[in-house]
Formats: C-alpha cells, structure tokens, sequence
C-alpha cells in the first residue's frame, strides 16, 4: 500500500501519523509511505531524523489572524492545492490519511477531486471544523473517543483509539517511588505551564522531598526556564526543548503535569501515568477540557484549569500527590485500564481493506 499522510503543525497530529508509518513499513516490505505537512510545523524537524519523507504546502492557520488573515486564506488554500495536486501525482497514493492540521485540509479536497480514497483521523473528543466539513466525503473516520461520532455521519465512523510512538506499551506498570517530576506542554511547550512552574521553583528548592525533575519547554522558552532553574538552584539541565525518547521519560515518571491534547492523554493511558492535566483553553471547542475530564471521572488524572492555575496551588497538588504512592499506582491502574492498545493496527487493517475494496 502507497499511503499519503497529511497533516501535523504539533505533536498531537503527527505522532498517530508517525505510528501509522512506521507500522506500515514494518509489515509490508513493498509499502511505500509520503508525508505532506509545512515548513513550520514539527514534522519538518522531527520526520528527517526518523528518514520518513516529507513534501511541504504552503497553508497557513487563520486562527488568531484576523479578518486580513482570513481574506489571505483563499489564495494561499487554492495555491497550497496545486502543490498537493503536484505531491499526489509524483506518489500516487493508494490512499490518503488526514491527521488533522491545517495543512491537511489542501490535500484531501485535492484527493477527493483527483477522485483518491481519503481517510480521517480525529484525535479529538470534540471534533475540529476542518475534520467535520471533509468527513463528509471521508470513507471512513477513525476515532479516539467515541463521543467524537457525534459529529460525522455514524456509518463511517470506527472507535480505534490513538496510534501510538513504539515502545509506549512497554512503559513498567509499577509506579517507582523515586521516579521523576515529568512536566510538558505538548511538542511546543505550553507558556503558562512554564511560567507556574518558574514561579513555582523556589517551593520546590524548599521541599525536602522534592523529585528530580525533567521539563520540556519547547524551543522558544528554554534559555529563558533554563536560567530561572540555575538561578533557584537547579540542574538547568533538567530543562530540554524537546523530548525525542518519550518512552523512556514516562518509564521514569511518577507524576505528570502536562496539556490535555488527545494524543498525550492516549499515552498516560498506555503507559498507566497520573497527572495533573492543565487543559489549553483556547483550543477549538474548549476540547481539551473535554478530553481531560474523561481521565478525571474515573480516577486516573486531576484537572487544574489554567483559570486556577497559580504557583501555590499547583505546588500543593504536586506535594500531596507525589507523597502518596498508593494514590499514584491506584491512578495509573485506572487509566491504563483507558487504554486503547491496537490502534495502529487496526486503522491499518481498515486501510487495505479499503484499498482493496477501491478497485
């Protein structure tokens, strides 16, 4: 199978795509695989270190541009087409899979007026606008919760789960009493999280009991958190853009303070890893709220609005938690007991069933 997939800008969307790849390789020999994302989006740093071939559009996000943004929008989704058009013809895909992103949205209308198969995957407990207008011509949509259907016609849609990056499901069960303080925002950092967790560093240097600590920033905030670590007292190297071995930091947490992307949550469930989940709430739909509270209702995560979000309160979450080790492995086992294992495989299964249906 000649698989296309499209889309990314953030780790959430491109690390199903990157598991799906991967897998793809793995079991077919003749499999042939073509990422399509932009030149600012993660996929353009992460996809040459892993040798998976990237093409990139020129589409660009309205959110957050403005009216002039969204006047510029048209231009650049009808040029960002001809490039996909150019991409599809060069690989000729067997089919195409959106991961969601922008820069999906050029690429599967060029795949539906090519007349090619298209797929989707919605990461999301509440559907995106971009993924509710091109389901309606998906053959079929794949779900990681199943309260996403509600947005797309109920005959296309399958509950599949999250794909995810290998060695996640190998993730010890037992939580170590002496594992680390994992704090993320997501593959770009999150700016408030950072900014707590800096203002939280001098209650931490105080707390006898405190963790090691390993603190993903994104680029754009390192030196600045990495200087505010030397100066409370820290190993500024426990502060690093990003994280490429995820397995292993989660093999090593014993707490998690991160984002509540849907794609994170499939992971802590995987690897059975508590957290404190401190949802973005600008995202589309508030859907990370949404996301997050699946975990909440049976015991596996607490939710921290970022409205309630302080120094202070975020401390004493970490200190009550961290110290309760029965508390931790009881969270994990329910959250692994969320998790969807086989996800990879089963869209893949669907894929060249599809594809053989095709002809």
């Amino acid at each position: 199978m000649r698989l296309l997939l499209a889309g990314g800008g953030t780790g959430g969307h491109l690390f199903p795509a990157v598991a799906l790849a991967q897998l793809l390789l793995q079991q077919d020999k003749d499999a042939a695989v073509q990422f399509v994302g932009t030149k600012m989006g993660l996929e353009a740093k992460l996809l040459p270190k892993l040798d998976l071939p990237l093409a990139t559009v020129g589409m660009a996000g309205v959110v957050g541009t403005g009216w002039r943004g969204k006047l510029e929008m048209l231009p650049r989704l009808l040029k960002s087409m001809l490039q996909a058009k150019k991409i599809i013809n060069g690989f000729k895909p067997d089919l195409v899979i959106g991961v969601g992103g922008y820069s999906s949205v050029p690429v599967l209308l060029m795949a539906k007026l090519m007349g090619i198969p298209y797929v989707i995957h919605e990461q999301n407990a509440i559907p995106g606008l971009s993924n509710k207008l091109l389901g309606k011509w998906a053959k079929r949509i794949f779900l990681s919760f199943a309260d996403s259907g509600k947005g797309f016609n109920a005959e296309k849609t399958m509950l599949t789960g999250n794909p995810l990056r290998s060695g996640l499901n190998d993730v010890n069960e037992k939580i170590d009493v002496g594992g680390t303080l994992l704090i993320f925002g997501g593959s770009r950092g999150a700016q408030a999280i950072n900014k707590s967790v800096v203002e939280m560093l001098p209650l931490l240097k105080a707390w006898s009991d405190c963790p090691n600590i390993l603190h993903q920033t994104g680029e754009a905030e390192l030196e600045k958190v990495r200087q505010a670590y030397a100066d409370a007292g820290f190993d500024p190297q426990q502060v690093v853009p990003f994280i490429d071995d995820m397995a292993a930091a989660y093999d090593q947490a014993k707490l998690i303070v991160c984002r509540a992307g849907a794609t994170t949550l499939a992971e802590l469930t995987a690897c059975g890893r508590p957290a404190i989940l401190i949802p973005f709430p600008y995202a589309a739909g508030d859907h990370q709220t949404a996301n997050a509270r699946t975990l909440e209702q049976v015991g596996a995560a607490k939710v921290l609005p970022q409205s309630e979000l302080t120094a202070s309160v975020l401390f004493e979450l970490i200190k009550q938690m961290s110290g309760n080790t029965e508390l931790l492995q009881s969270m994990a086992d329910k959250g692994r007991s969320l998790g969807q294992p086989g996800a990879a495989e089963m869209i893949l299964d669907e894929c060249f069933r599809l594809c053989g249906a095709k002809g």
